[in-house]
């Protein structure tokens, strides 16, 4: 009786384990469609507040723009390990929409391109605090999610600077 009770007590054990995950948790196309979005809004980021360090005039923009390549970059970094184990290629450049904000404000200057590119920060970074909420609270993958909730600080911050500076200028 003993030994068919181990045999029994292994089997189910040995069902148990088949049924639990070899990874904590799998992304979630959810979460890969986060990922590749979060890539390429801060690929766009990085690009216009490049353009942004070379033709601002005010101090004040050209300042964040620095800040926003230094932190987009170093946000885009801290979900690449992720992107990557998930199959994701980052994007090459800038979307058609950023493209054209692109074109606009390289035949802008002064005023009137400090203006346009902090409106485009303020609307930009409205839009990526929204997919970062929805993101830190729908994830499964807590180790993601602890990076998610940190991108969504910066972003939260990035956006209250952005209308803070749009408003003086």
């Amino acid at each position: 009786m003993k030994a068919i009770s181990k045999v029994m007590c292994c089997v189910m054990l040995n069902g148990v384990c088949m049924l639990m995950p070899a990874k904590a948790k799998a992304a979630t196309d959810d979460d890969k469609k986060f990922i590749a979005a979060a890539a390429q809004s801060d690929q766009n980021e990085i690009k216009l507040s490049e353009l942004a360090e070379q033709k601002a005039t005010d101090p004040a923009v050209k300042a964040f723009a620095q800040k926003m390549v230094a932190e987009h970059t170093k946000m885009s970094d801290s979900m690449k390990p992720f992107a990557e184990s998930w199959g994701v290629t980052p994007p090459a450049g800038l979307d058609d929409d950023h493209q054209k904000e692109y074109d606009k404000l390289s035949g802008l200057s002064g005023a009137d391109f400090d203006k346009e590119y902090m409106s485009q920060m303020v609307k930009d970074h409205t839009k990526a605090l929204d997919a970062f909420t929805s993101e830190a609270k729908d994830t499964k993958d807590m180790k993601f999610r602890a990076v998610v909730i940190n991108g969504k600080t910066i972003v939260a911050a990035h956006k209250n600077m952005a209308y803070d500076l749009e408003k003086k200028l």
